[in-house]
């Protein structure tokens, strides 16, 4: 049986914590940066998150994973709001996009391109509908999820 990912210890272990503050859970991120490991936890509510929000979470995340242990080095804990560029993973994020600006980057070029900005017009579990402006065209296209490396949303400049 494999081993364990930490951040999905960390999502079990944050969800409750996160869903009693009456906040979403949207990412757990466990990366190293220089020498040094960051454990970022991003979460949202409706109208968006305050510092005393992140700050409660913090608190309470921290305890449990002192009581738990699961990262056996050092670590930076960080508990903040994913920001204007929310990254879409679940169905449910795709959902609550539809009719944002969005940007999509794809494992392989799709018709020549690595990434494409544009509205989400349509998710059905299994494709994003985009509408788009190629050369100073405007089009739409469907892109199987299988085929999505990364989505965000964007800020349109």
């Amino acid at each position: 049986m494999p081993k364990e990912r930490v951040t999905d210890i960390v999502e079990r272990l944050a969800l409750p914590i996160v869903e009693a503050a009456g906040l979403e859970l949207v990412d757990v991120e466990y990366k190293k940066e220089g020498a040094n490991w960051y454990l970022r936890v991003f979460i949202d509510k409706p109208e968006g998150v305050d510092i005393d929000d992140c700050s409660r979470v913090s608190e309470q995340l921290s305890e449990r994973l002192d009581e738990v242990d699961p990262i056996p080095n050092s670590y930076f804990l960080e508990v903040s709001s994913p920001g204007a560029e929310r990254p879409l993973k679940k169905p449910s994020d795709f959902e609550r996009a539809v009719g944002q600006y969005v940007h999509v980057s794809f494992y392989e070029p799709l018709n020549g391109q690595k990434a494409l900005e544009g509205t989400l017009n349509r998710f059905d579990g299994e494709s994003v509908e985009l509408e788009v402006m190629l050369k100073g065209v405007r089009k739409t296209m469907v892109v199987p999820l299988d085929k999505v490396a990364a989505a965000r949303l964007a800020v349109k400049l």
